[in-house]
């Protein structure tokens, strides 16, 4: 077997020493390995993850006017030094009311391109794939950050408080601390779906090579799919096609201005862990068997990845949260893709669909049994990269896979010992 190699070791193009002819060798020359599942790449579209860990998106609440800053450079340019092979930045808002708080990332005017594509940039330096997910916050928009409620997971903002006015599929709010929206009409619909094309070519502009449309945890989209929060009548609610008319409207008009060389993801909350008063849980809540059938019409549309969470449409739910808790989810939908192209035949033209496991993904063995068994293509880690951003290099240790860390971190690290 061919020695397990990466690129980390070579200097970078931004080092003094660039260029400079040098007496290294490398040192896994020598040392051919067996690779485990989880450091293998994966060729998604024209793009090569370099392993199968990815940072999920992590909203920090610290810009201004939706700008992105230097906190955020040196909080994803840290993880991109430790490994990961796509990191994709937080739910950035794609219209002004449809940030969480005033403290979101955003995307919806030119002058968000240039501090995006300063950090897009760094992340390259590192071999590292950069992506941003696109979010409309819908019904849960304007509310304080988690920092300042600590106790309470979620307060809505007043007008006296800096709140606006909330948008969703109907006029309920989420629960008794967040205001009443806006049921949106036909016509706010459409303007909806042209802020995510238009923030897409904003991505294009700012060079990131992943688009991930954000359809989980309560927000617009998610919300317009469960019959929990929509209680339309139009051709925008009612059915399991309706409810998801906007949710593949997005992916359809999106799809159609990303390069088709660049790679779509798709995040879905796959259950509402709902447990409703009557048996009829599926006309109650979303459910698994719901996000398979999406699925499989996401994939029609172009969409290269699902990326697999849970949860977020009601303070009512029910997590059961333990290690790994959503990673059955992943694999259910992973199992029906399967069953998908084994019934297409070995001669079927069906572009490749991949699925991400996540949530609370913690060790190297765990991450690796996920990706060995075949239960998902890809890992994402979020909150143990705020811990460890370095915990891809740990994990590759852990492995006894040959990392390279960054070459100004290596030569003190895996430095000869004598």
């Amino acid at each position: 077997m061919e020695p397990f190699r990466t690129s980390m070791w070579q200097p970078l193009a931004s080092a003094p020493y660039a260029g400079v002819a040098h007496p290294r060798v490398n040192p896994t020359a020598s040392r051919p390995q067996r690779i485990p599942h989880l450091f293998q790449p994966l060729q998604i579209a024209g793009s090569t993850l370099k392993n199968r860990i990815i940072a999920a998106p992590m909203c920090q609440y610290s810009s201004q006017d939706g700008f992105l800053n230097d906190w955020h450079l040196v909080h994803l340019g840290s993880i991109a030094k430790g490994g990961a092979a796509l990191v994709i930045f937080e739910a950035s808002a794609v219209q002004d009311i449809g940030r969480i708080t005033p403290w979101d990332v955003g995307f919806w005017k030119d002058e968000h391109i240039a501090p995006a594509k300063r950090i897009v940039e760094f992340i390259h330096q590192h071999d590292t794939l950069a992506g941003i997910q696109l979010a409309h916050a819908g019904r849960k928009a304007t509310a304080f950050p988690p920092m300042l409620t600590f106790e309470r997971p979620r307060v809505g903002m007043s007008d006296e408080q800096g709140g606006w006015d909330s948008v969703g599929p109907s006029g309920l709010a989420f629960d008794s601390d967040s205001r009443k929206p806006q049921e949106l009409s036909k016509e706010q619909i459409a303007e909806v779906i042209e802020a995510f094309v238009a923030a897409t070519k904003r991505a294009v502009a700012a060079g990131f090579d992943v688009v991930e449309i954000h359809g989980a945890h309560g927000y617009l989209i998610s919300s317009f799919n469960s019959p929990i929060a929509n209680k339309r009548t139009d051709e925008y609610g009612g059915s399991f096609e309706g409810r998801t008319r906007l949710c593949v409207e997005i992916v359809r008009a999106v799809r159609a201005v990303w390069p088709t060389e660049k790679a779509l993801w798709v995040r879905l909350s796959c259950t509402d862990w709902y447990d409703g008063e009557s048996d009829a849980a599926s006309e109650e809540q979303w459910d698994i068997e719901q996000t398979i059938r999406l699925a499989r019409i996401l994939r029609q549309e172009g969409v290269d990845v699902l990326h697999c969470s849970s949860g977020g449409q009601t303070p009512l739910q029910k997590m059961p949260v333990y290690p790994g808790y959503q990673v059955p989810l992943a694999e259910a939908v992973k199992r029906a893709i399967q069953e998908d192209d084994k019934a297409l035949g070995k001669d079927s033209t069906a572009k490749p669909f991949y699925v991400t496991a996540v949530g609370l993904i913690t060790s190297a063995k765990q991450a690796e049994e996920i990706i060995g068994n075949g239960r998902a293509d890809i890992v994402g880690l979020a909150r143990p990269l705020l811990d460890d951003p370095f915990l891809p290099l740990h994990f590759a240790k852990e492995l006894e896979v040959d990392l390279h860390w960054p070459p100004a971190y290596e030569w003190s690290i895996n430095r000869p010992r004598h």
